[in-house]
């Protein structure tokens, strides 16, 4: 399969604007990264998806470039689900597939609940339903102590001193641990740094850590924990996890939450960053389950 650079895109969301990197025609499948990355993230996915016959789409989270920083520094997942739905406006597409990793995972499951008539399916990828991790994840003795850089990030000035000091010397241990048995290529987390060392961006990153453990966002989760992704639903974890373990994950989705229908698959030899480190075995699954949904859909009329 030849290989091309992906097409540069742009979407506005009010006063905000987003890029995004493109490849393929067909169908649309999202792409949402999630923390600490970037829309290269999904390098090894788009090129797949392109030759499967689709039009493959990675895009640029609110907040990791100075032109997507609001100035009310909002990034609750309601927020950033609307920019999701604003993208999908300016694509002029019917209901889009929608892939989401990390944070990217956290804001799908967030737009999926809001606009499920936008959704042809949802594949999310190493974190669970956001509304039970955040009621009940964080009450597991294991997960408490794997996400105890949560905590870390919730401290404004502290935590931008600490991730960003000796060349972001944080960020590149925080990949080892989540992903311990993997050596990214060279020049993709030199990618990732760049990204962060953008003005503004680094405290913006962190400010998804700040927004979700809010008073008000806390007290939002105790009460709607176990909102409805109404969207069929595939789910995928690597087993070597380090920061949200495996068996944390299968255990937090629950199938009454998905409605649609949930679809749970572990992904061995991977950690946190799965589909870049066995992307040949992601991409089997992501291809089989949008070929899955296409074909039903098609067979509703």
């Amino acid at each position: 399969m030849a290989v091309t650079d992906p097409e540069l895109l742009t979407f506005q969301n009010g006063l905000l604007a987003f890029s995004a990197q493109a490849m393929g025609d067909g169908p649309i499948v999202l792409c949402l990264h999630g923390f600490p990355d970037n829309a290269g993230s999904f390098r090894h996915q788009l090129p797949v998806l392109a030759e499967a016959g689709y039009r493959a789409v990675s895009l640029t989270l609110r907040g990791y470039e100075p032109r997507s920083i609001p100035t009310d520094g909002d990034y609750t997942i309601e927020t950033v689900a609307t920019d999701i739905l604003a993208v999908i406006d300016s694509l002029n597409a019917g209901p889009v597939h929608l892939i989401g990793h990390d944070w990217g995972a956290a804001a799908a499951y967030g737009a999926a609940a809001a606009a499920p008539e936008r959704f042809r399916s949802l594949t999310v990828m190493a974190v669970p339903h956001a509304g039970r991790f955040a009621r009940d994840g964080l009450r597991i003795p294991r997960q408490l102590r794997l996400s105890w850089y949560m905590g870390l990030f919730n401290i404004p000035w502290l935590s931008d001193w600490i991730v960003s000091r000796r060349d972001y010397r944080f960020i590149r241990w925080l990949w080892r641990d989540w992903s311990p048995s993997w050596q990214p290529e060279p020049g993709v987390l030199e990618g990732v740094i760049s990204t962060l060392s953008q003005p503004g961006v680094r405290s913006a990153a962190l400010g998804y850590y700040r927004a979700a453990l809010s008073i008000k966002a806390l007290l939002v989760s105790a009460e709607a924990a176990h909102y409805a992704v109404p969207v069929p639903t595939l789910a995928l974890s690597g087993e070597r996890d380090g920061c949200i373990a495996s068996d944390v994950f299968e255990r937090l989705m629950v199938e009454q939450d998905f409605p649609q229908g949930l679809t749970f698959r572990r992904i061995p030899q991977a950690g946190h960053f799965l589909h870049q480190e066995q992307p040949e075995r992601v991409n089997r699954k992501i291809v089989e389950w949008l070929t899955l949904n296409d074909e039903r859909l098609a067979t509703q009329g």
